[in-house]
């Protein structure tokens, strides 16, 4: 375990964002034992002249007009870091060299940031840990001459649909990759694609809290909804996405076992709330529900799925809802992929449509306590303090591999 460092995070996303965040998580988790700085992006000057008012951006400007301090000590080791500047845009530019040039200028003016920060707490040889932040990385890294440079890749941004990735996002990730000390990965997939640039890449799985999915903490009633569902029900819970779930695959199960009822919980996309589903007796939309409140509808589940669509964005993906299905014992089947493989003596991994029905069948026939106890306990090995542990020891690996070097 890293322990008694400095350690400086970057990534893509900010600290005081509402949704769940790997980064924050794993900055979190590095705090028990050193002391971290969480360098949240400057703002653009789109979002500086943005006539929409939220308190994010409001809180960024008064830091940047120098009414506000933008260091914040977050808890004893972990401090929020606002930088005082402003970034000019550059995801729309198509030519290399005027792209390259303006990163760089961001990036220094950043790396200029980070150095005023550390100096007010005294940083010394520290770490630098990079989730996913392509564009600045490699100046960054060259600025601030870091002790070891760890880069985490836990999305498949540089194929994704998001063009902010697209354009210059493959060369600039690759060249990143090979400047590292390690890369560590949630993914299979992910590491394979590491490998192809540096070889001291890692798999260190899945940080998870699953403790509100585990029952043995707290009772767990079924929600009262699904007691007006005809039984067996087979669910899935999460965002409904026709980018990474398969439509067609759900018509098909409902047309080919009618006497199942499938339940989807979790808001819908434009393709989902159009499509033919809507219309089958044996398919209920429950609609979007409070977190806390996911495990009652998961207890009520007979069998969980993860019905993915096959394609750039899904394939590598490490999919936390399978640690929250196994947290409560459930039965699970999944789309094969790379990532799943990480789960394959957990998990039921269809191929095709007719796998899901017969593995559905045989989650159902093969259910039983010894198995239920075994998910859970598999499940609640994905700690984000084993995560941690991971990273550190990919680290060390490296050190080591290095230091026996002739």
């Amino acid at each position: 375990m890293i322990k008694d460092k400095d350690i400086i995070v970057i990534g893509i996303q900010a600290w005081d964002i509402e949704i769940g965040s790997n980064c924050k998580n794993i900055a979190a988790e590095f705090a028990k034992y050193n002391r971290v700085i969480y360098v949240n992006n400057p703002l653009s000057f789109l979002d500086f002249f943005k006539t929409k008012k939220s308190e994010r951006i409001e809180k960024r400007k008064r830091i940047v007009f120098g009414k506000e301090n933008g260091l914040r000590k977050v808890s004893n080791n972990l401090w929020e870091f606002n930088p005082k500047t402003v970034f000019a845009p550059t995801n729309r530019i198509k030519q290399n060299y005027l792209f390259d040039r303006l990163t760089r200028y961001n990036a220094k003016k950043l790396s200029n940031e980070i150095l005023r920060a550390l100096n007010l707490l005294e940083f010394k040889d520290y770490i630098l840990f990079n989730d996913s932040s392509m564009f600045l990385g490699n100046q960054i890294k060259t600025l601030l001459n870091p002790s070891s440079f760890i880069y985490y890749i836990r999305d498949n941004l540089v194929n994704s649909p998001f063009p902010f990735w697209n354009l210059h996002g493959k060369r600039y990730e690759a060249q990143l990759i090979k400047n590292a000390d390690v890369v560590v990965t949630n993914s299979i997939y992910y590491t394979e694609y590491a490998c192809n640039f540096n070889p001291n890449s890692y798999m260190v799985g899945q940080g998870c809290d699953v403790s509100l999915f585990d029952f043995k903490l707290r009772k767990i009633i079924p929600a009262e909804e699904l007691t007006l569902i005809k039984r067996p029900i087979i669910g899935y819970v999460g965002y409904l996405a026709s980018i990474r779930l398969d439509i067609d695959l759900l018509e098909f199960l409902a047309q080919s076992r009618p006497d199942w009822s499938i339940v989807l919980v979790g808001p819908e996309d434009s393709a989902f709330t159009n499509s033919n589903l809507h219309s089958y007796d044996n398919i209920h939309f429950l609609g979007a529900k409070e977190g806390r409140k996911l495990p009652e509808y998961i207890k009520g589940f007979d069998v969980c799925i993860n019905p993915q669509l096959l394609n750039e964005t899904t394939k590598g993906n490490y999919p936390r809802k399978i640690d929250e299905y196994l947290a409560m014992g459930k039965p699970v089947v999944a789309t094969k992929t790379i990532a799943m493989g990480y789960f394959k003596d957990w998990v039921f991994l269809a191929e095709t449509r007719e796998d899901y029905l017969s593995l559905i069948e045989q989650a159902f026939n093969e259910s039983s306590t010894i198995l239920e106890n075994s998910r859970r306990e598999y499940a609640l090995t994905h700690s984000w303090e084993n995560n941690v542990k991971n990273i550190s020891q990919a680290l060390t690996t490296v050190k080591i591999k290095n230091y026996t070097k002739c």
